[in-house]
């Protein structure tokens, strides 16, 4: 559990690390052809809550994980095997989020460091292997969602500021051409462990999560 499943290239999918006794460091494909799972190279270090993010290059870069892993590496599906790449700037992460941008970057946002959750953002390069900062966010979020919209700009909303508190409401939307959040309209419920789905017309459609320990029925669109 806590794993991350990465549709591939190729077609087949790349299952990474989760939880069983601490984070594991394997990871196996699954094939949709032969509906066989095999495995494939370890990662360097145990990860769960982490995120993997298809790059256009094929590669896979993967980010932090529980216990606060300030590190990132990357999955080649040439050769089966994971590589350290440049570390985040910030002792982190874990429930952040990871968005790929229309320029190959990828913006990270939030989640948890040491003892706090996270307002800051930063983007990782593939071209040179690492992170630099951007913008932060104009609130605090761990277990939030981040979306790319078809205009260019990150929508990120709901989270928590404080864990062990209640969900916010707060989005946000982030402008790769400025590097800079703005607020834009909150969500009707508080929301956290929602999920978020880019429809056909443009528009969001935001289902479900918690409010505090209320599990949501309900949902949403932004438009």
């Amino acid at each position: 559990m806590f794993h991350t499943a990465t549709l591939l290239s190729n077609g087949k999918v790349l299952l990474t690390g989760g939880l069983a006794v601490g984070g594991l460091s394997s990871a196996e494909i699954y094939d949709p052809v032969t509906g066989n799972f095999t495995a494939t190279g370890n990662m360097t270090t145990g990860r769960y809550y982490h995120t993997a993010t298809l790059l256009p290059n094929g590669k896979v870069l993967v980010v932090g994980g529980g216990g606060i892993l300030a590190s990132a590496e990357l999955y080649d599906p040439a050769t089966g095997l994971f590589t350290v790449t440049g570390s985040p700037l910030t002792a982190m992460k874990y429930y952040h989020a990871a968005t790929l941008l229309p320029n190959g970057k990828v913006l990270i946002t939030g989640g948890v460091g040491v003892g706090v959750v996270l307002a800051s953002a930063e983007l990782y390069d593939p071209a040179t292997g690492l992170f630099t900062a951007t913008g932060s966010m104009t609130s605090q979020r761990m277990l939030h969602t981040a979306t790319l919209l078809p205009n260019g700009k990150v929508l990120v909303t709901g989270g928590l500021l404080v864990s062990g508190l209640g969900a916010i409401a707060s989005a946000e939307l982030y402008d790769p051409t400025t590097g800079v959040f703005t607020p834009t309209g909150s969500m009707a419920t508080p929301r956290r462990y929602h999920t978020v789905t880019l429809l056909l017309n443009g528009s969001v459609l935001i289902a479900g999560g918690e409010d505090t320990v209320v599990s949501l029925v309900n949902a949403e669109v932004f438009q």
